[in-house]
């Protein structure tokens, strides 16, 4: 064969992508299904995540025409984030619970890039799997692929500054801004959904509950994930990875 280490990594993981495409979607997750908010909360977050979005496009752009050999941690972060959220696991009430994979994207790229890769996942998603909605694609993606990945940065680099161990800091960067995704999810929920009895408040804390179980566990095996995946690429993808946010920051 004629493949380069790195061709042979891409190729894994797309072929691990298209073997999801043949599963049965499950219709509850932890994304924010079709029809579960009311249409003016679902503009309100559009409206908020479109930004970001936005410069997120002109930023990959501009990233991509530097440094051509961004494409492959591109295809890789964005393959990472479809598969790893794909992974449902069942929490209460018939929901479920699963990994973000935006913490490898917001080491690599920032916060805006990963937002351009996160709608990218959840219109797939949405329209392949049944998974998340449309009209929730605005909340989706500010919890998701916005409020999470900037807890992981600004972690991540507060990490570099108190000196912490590269491989240390990135478990904890990815782990904290997984679950404050999932933080976030839950705020929306309980903000458009609030109890009679507690309202918005009351709404939150049982939201969390439900989902706490399940999703600490995932949090923390998220950051493990990410930390492995950054050993293999610092054995194969060095120039590659240096060229990234992360060799800059590291």
């Amino acid at each position: 064969m004629f493949f380069s280490r790195i061709e042979k990594v891409v190729l894994g993981l797309t072929v691990f992508v298209a073997a999801f495409f043949v599963l049965p979607p499950t219709a509850e997750a932890m994304h924010i299904m079709e029809g579960y908010l009311p249409i003016g909360y679902c503009l309100a977050w559009g409206a908020v995540a479109l930004p970001f979005v936005v410069i997120g496009v002109i930023r990959l752009r501009k990233t991509i025409q530097e440094n051509r050999r961004a494409l492959i941690l591109l295809a890789m972060s964005g393959a990472f984030i479809f598969v790893i959220s794909s992974l449902k696991i069942p929490s209460v009430t018939g929901s479920c619970s699963h990994m973000t994979g935006t913490g490898l994207s917001t080491i690599l790229f920032g916060v805006t890039s990963t937002s351009v890769l996160g709608v990218i996942v959840l219109v797939f998603q949405a329209i392949l799997l049944a998974h998340g909605g449309l009209t929730t694609l605005g909340a989706n993606t500010f919890s998701m692929a916005i409020a999470g990945p900037l807890v992981t940065l600004l972690l991540f680099k507060a990490g570099k500054a108190l000196k912490l161990n590269k491989l240390v800091n990135v478990f904890v960067a990815v782990s904290l801004g997984d679950l404050f995704t999932y933080c976030v999810t839950a705020f929306q929920l309980a903000l458009a959904h609030p109890s009679e009895t507690g309202g918005v408040l009351a709404s939150l804390v049982k939201f969390l509950l439900v989902f706490a179980p399940t999703q600490i566990p995932l949090t923390i095996v998220e950051g493990f994930l990410t930390v492995l995946i950054v050993i293999g690429m610092e054995s194969f993808a060095k120039q590659e990875l240096a060229a990234s946010s992360y060799g800059k920051v590291i």
